[in-house]
């Protein structure tokens, strides 16, 4: 307890024995209680109004000359006043500083309020998203940008992952947007103009699949050329000859197997992700490139075994579907010491499909595991080159999952193996009526 609480106490409790005393010599002592208690009720009665009325009506940060238990309510108000008073002007300060920040960034910046209500924006928010101050204020932000996939993507921000979008404003402008929740029930939207990086883009493409169309018709005139030689009956031709036509021939062949994967990168890359879908029979297709896998295995002895639900199948492209298994195979087969173990797994999880290889083989180590899907990254470049492939797989594999709304998981140790899983949604399932029939063969 305070010393100023102390000392009234001591102060009424005072006055009431002086008042009882006084009292009981002139036979009033009831009265004279009463009455000092009167006092100091019509006092803290008129304190506590002076303060009301200095709450309500004064605007003077100093607190009035008054002494006791009030005087150091007066004090401990004014105190707390003035720490909340330097406490503002410090928010004030950082908003002010936050506000300068923002009109200054060349991206566009939305403070949204429950949901898609627009609370504030910056000067860029006017140019590309066509945003009017201070009309568009407490409007919501999806009454006035009515593109699908912008109000889709509002409801669902995908985790952060950002929306690419043609600006509403602006035609041949490119926006990434990405919306970030924070503070209660508020939401910052931040749109980027990614025009130039878009035509980058575009133009790497294009180069690609231009590069890859010219390239496949001289490749091919090469092969011709030496497939014939290969195949000469000439004794001379064989013996000096034979041997560096066979290589030639073999790098032709690979060179126009890259030039077949870019050209297939590049039409996933500019197709529309919508493909044409029909039923696709899984099991069959499964077991044709696992048939495929155990011939290109050929003298390796590898032990591929199947097990499969016969009961799924899928809505999706058979060609790319066929491309993701064979991929998929035909790496196990490769990186598979002689002697090994392949399982194929075709089953239904309770997130839809998911097709898996599982290998016995040298294994990744961690640090290559995310990279896998970048075009042309090797673990193990000399390894990689003699085993055939294009650098271009898994790359292919990524795209086309995309396309049929999936996604490709790796898991991999060292010496012991690899386990690389396709997942299809639950939407693109076809399952037939009739028990699951899980079939094994080997």
């Amino acid at each position: 307890m305070s010393a100023q609480w102390v000392a009234e106490l001591w102060r009424i409790g005072l006055s009431l024995l002086a008042a009882l005393l006084i009292g009981l010599l002139v036979g009033h002592a009831l009265l004279l209680v009463c009455l000092v208690l009167a006092l100091f009720l019509f006092f803290h009665l008129r304190a506590l109004y002076r303060l009301d009325a200095r709450l309500r009506h004064s605007k003077s940060y100093n607190p009035p000359d008054v002494d006791g238990v009030w005087g150091e309510v007066y004090y401990l108000f004014y105190r707390s006043q003035k720490r909340q008073r330097k406490r503002k002007k410090l928010l004030v300060s950082y908003l002010n500083r936050f506000k300068m920040m923002t009109k200054a960034m060349p991206d566009a910046t939305v403070v949204l309020r429950h949901g898609s209500e627009i609370e504030w924006f910056n000067k860029a928010a006017q140019h590309q998203l066509g945003l009017n101050h201070p009309q568009d204020l407490t409007q919501r932000i999806d009454n006035l940008i009515r593109v699908p996939s912008f109000v889709a993507f509002l409801r669902n921000p995908n985790n952060g992952e950002p929306l690419e979008m043609p600006s509403p404003d602006h035609e041949g402008v490119m926006l990434s947007i990405v919306v970030i929740p924070y503070g209660n029930d508020r939401r910052l939207l931040v749109a980027r103009d990614v025009s130039q990086l878009h035509r980058l883009e575009e133009t790497r493409r294009d180069f690609v699949a231009n590069a890859s169309h010219e390239l496949r018709t001289p490749l091919t005139v090469i092969n011709g050329y030496l497939e014939t030689m290969a195949d000469s009956p000439n004794d001379l031709a064989k013996t000096q000859w034979g041997s560096p036509v066979k290589v030639m021939y073999e790098q032709s062949l690979r060179m126009t197997s890259i030039v077949d994967d870019l050209l297939m990168l590049s039409r996933l890359e500019t197709s529309p992700r919508e493909i044409h879908r029909e039923v696709v029979d899984i099991p069959s297709l499964i077991r044709l490139v696992a048939e495929e896998g155990r011939e290109l295995s050929g003298d390796k002895k590898q032990v591929i075994s199947v097990e499969i639900d016969g009961s799924i199948s899928l809505r999706g492209n058979q060609s790319q579907l066929y491309s993701v298994f064979t991929n998929l195979i035909f790496n196990a087969v490769h990186y598979t010491p002689a002697g090994g173990r392949i399982v194929i797994r075709w089953y239904l999880t309770e997130s839809g499909a998911c097709f898996e290889v599982e290998d016995s083989g040298v294994g990744i180590a961690p640090q290559h595991i995310f990279r896998l899907t970048e075009r042309f990254y090797r673990v193990d470049v000399g390894r990689s080159r003699d085993a055939g492939g294009t650098g271009l797989g898994l790359a292919i594999v990524k795209h086309i999952l995309d396309h049929h709304d999936g996604h490709l998981t790796i898991e991999s140790m060292v010496g012991k193996g690899s386990v690389f899983r396709s997942r299809f949604p639950l939407s693109l399932v076809q399952s037939f009526l009739q028990e699951t029939a899980v079939t094994k063969s080997s």
